[in-house]
């Protein structure tokens, strides 16, 4: 009896990266519809700069196939910001699984900025000539 799984049949390795992984969770998180977009990040709250790679809206961290992603996201002005955070883990989530095969045990989401729709202007700048 062996302890480990070994499968004689398999043709060869298959490595997702990262950045793939990103992908898939960036389309995932814009699909729904309080997102209106992902958010760089470059210092914390303190104004330290962080590492370059922490610049990016969506960080990776892979153990063992088993996924942790934190996405950073500009939120639409009047959303239920925990409804629409649970429905971005839930689609990012199923949407990394279900492509990769990789188990995801959390996706974080980190709300960066709220987006409000540009009030219409009354004049335009010709007019106010």
């Amino acid at each position: 009896m062996h302890n480990h799984h070994e499968s004689n049949q398999t043709a060869g390795n298959l490595k997702i990266s990262r950045e793939v992984i990103a992908t898939i969770a960036r389309y995932a998180a814009l699909e729904n519809e309080g997102i209106d977009s992902l958010a760089s990040f470059t210092s914390n709250i303190k104004g330290w700069l962080l590492k370059k790679q922490s610049a990016r809206p969506i960080l990776i961290e892979l153990n063992d196939d088993l996924a942790i992603i934190d996405i950073h996201v500009n939120v639409k002005a009047g959303v239920n910001i925990p409804e629409v955070s649970e429905k971005v883990q839930a689609t990012v989530k199923e949407a990394v699984q279900n492509m990769t095969g990789i188990a995801v045990s959390r996706v974080n989401i980190n709300i960066a900025g709220i987006i409000f729709d540009e009030p219409p202007l009354l004049f335009s700048s010709a007019e106010q000539e």
